[in-house]
């Protein structure tokens, strides 16, 4: 690819996530970009990605590291010279990590804007609200963030780069009571498709291994109070509580366990890797699971000169951008013959890992590696 001047479209309005507008792109470009019956485009136009996630509310630390990182993808992709002389362009829209606002989102992208494939979206509830208008639209939706369980059979135009809850659960299952020797659990998890897949996983591998679930809350992600239900687990003979939650939520919940005076150790899942918690002054002790990755130094610096953190969802949104940019170079921009390449990737080498799909668009293997907060800092305890 012929070296030529950085151009990154990132559109002329900036993200009016304060009154609910959303972080959108308008450009004055040809329609199109990506075509479902194979005609042909000028060659000055673009090719228009779609992105998704929570750029405003709780977790937008995550959407934003996601969305720093995918724009460095299209950004380093069109130093290079772009696709055979095309730029590409990074549509950006404010999903917020909800079912309603995603849904929003993606009409947006796809009615208004055009786009045909979607790096996205981050959370579970949202990527589950955008499937069926992907599906009936004939989009690619990428998702580097979702793991629900539900998401394998969401549509045959849905992928994701981010592993199954169906492994993490096992996993954290499985660490707790090998590594950990605990025998007795109590669960509290976010009341969608994240937590209850999460925790759902989580219970059935534990009690298989022969453990005890002393018992399970589930919570609005919007909740602030859980004073009743760590009260009645500290009074309990649980050894731990496995909480999948959210930023806010969990941040709520470790000050109230604090106050409580609650000695039992906590557990998360993955969204517990946001430094926003570690740096409540909360976190001491804390343990998460999180999917394994191998980031180079180039990569961690570069997001670091962004001011992104470049762990957890950001590396898979910037792996997305390249998968989708050498399919293309591969096989042109027929959305049909995309989907038909990303089906039969296998061991695709992006920052956070090798990437294969299975017949369901979902990662063929996961790895994960457990980490501690102590004395404020991130502590891996696998090897």
């Amino acid at each position: 690819m012929a070296k030529k001047q950085i151009s990154l479209f990132l559109g002329a309005f900036a993200c009016l996530a304060l009154i609910g507008g959303g972080c959108a792109v308008v450009e004055e470009t040809p329609d199109d970009i990506i075509s479902t019956d194979g005609e042909e485009v000028t060659e000055e136009a673009p090719i228009r990605i779609g992105w998704m996630g929570p750029l405003s509310g709780d977790l937008s630390s995550l959407g934003e590291d996601a969305l720093a990182a995918a724009e460095l993808a299209v950004e380093e992709v069109n130093e290079a010279g772009g696709i055979d002389g095309r730029l590409l362009e990074l549509v950006a829209e404010d999903s917020r990590c909800n079912a309603k606002d995603a849904t929003a989102a993606a009409n947006k992208l796809i009615n208004i804007e055009g786009v045909k494939l979607i790096n996205g979206a981050a959370c579970s509830p949202e990527t589950t609200a955008v499937a069926p208008i992907a599906e009936q639209n004939k989009v690619i939706v990428l998702s580097y963030c979702s793991s629900a369980p539900p998401i394998t059979d969401a549509g045959d135009y849905i992928f994701r780069s981010y592993p199954s809850d169906a492994f993490q659960g096992v996993f954290a299952a499985n660490y707790i009571y090998n590594d950990l020797g605990k025998r007795k659990v109590a669960i509290m998890n976010t009341q969608d498709d994240w937590g209850i897949g999460l925790s759902g996983a989580f219970k059935n591998r534990f009690e298989e291994l022969g453990g005890e679930i002393t018992s399970k809350d589930e919570f609005t992600p919007d909740r602030k109070d859980f004073r009743s239900e760590l009260t009645k687990i500290k009074a309990s003979d649980a050894e731990l509580v496995y909480f999948p939650g959210f930023t806010e939520a969990s941040i709520a919940a470790l000050k109230q366990v604090t106050e409580l005076g609650i000695e039992k150790p906590f557990f998360g899942g993955d969204t517990w890797a946001d430094t926003t918690i570690h740096e409540s002054g909360l976190a001491e002790g804390i343990t998460f699971v999180v999917p394994k990755t191998s980031l180079s130094d180039d990569f961690v610096s570069k997001m670091e000169a962004r001011g992104a953190n470049p762990t957890v969802c950001s590396p898979r949104a910037y792996d997305n951008i390249k998968l989708f940019a050498s399919i293309i170079e591969d096989v042109g921009t027929d959305t049909e013959k995309i989907k038909e390449a990303l089906y039969n990737t296998r061991n695709f080498e992006g920052v956070a890992g090798p990437i294969s799909f299975d017949e369901n668009g979902d990662l063929t293997i996961a790895e994960y590696d457990v980490f501690r907060i102590e004395d404020g800092e991130q502590v891996m305890l696998t090897k």
